[in-house]
């Protein structure tokens, strides 16, 4: 993994949304760059938070048992263990996302959208 990591050029390196490549690592943790665009599944995670970094576009953080959220370029949200949550893009979005290794994108729910992250192309 290198040591530095030039966000933009990152991004520029693939195309496919909802597929997390890896970034960095951080002690347990995973830094995470992902593309976003459409409903991603609703979902959560028993055992994990996780944080949601908007870099470009926006994003809807909907949840069930409160209000949306927005969210714009500079905007974090962490998203609590066990709350269900589903991303929404309504048009191209990046975001970097730090999770524990081994968190599943999908969470609870599993499906055709489980996917495991990638690291970043050299």
């Amino acid at each position: 993994m290198p040591d530095k990591v030039n966000i933009a050029a990152a991004l520029a390196s693939f195309d496919e949304t909802w597929s997390p490549r890896i970034a960095a690592e951080v002690d347990d943790f995973q830094v995470k760059l992902t593309k976003l665009e459409g409903d991603f599944v609703w979902h959560h995670h028993d055992d994990a938070d996780e944080l949601f970094w908007v870099l470009e576009g926006r994003l809807l953080m909907r949840f069930r048992d409160r209000d949306d959220v927005w969210l714009e370029p500079g905007e974090l949200l962490v998203i609590p263990r066990g709350v269900e949550h589903q991303p929404s893009a309504p048009g191209p979005c990046s975001v970097a996302l730090l999770e524990r290794a081994g968190v599943v994108n999908t969470g609870s729910a599993g499906g055709e959208r489980t996917t495991a992250p990638k690291p970043l192309d050299p």
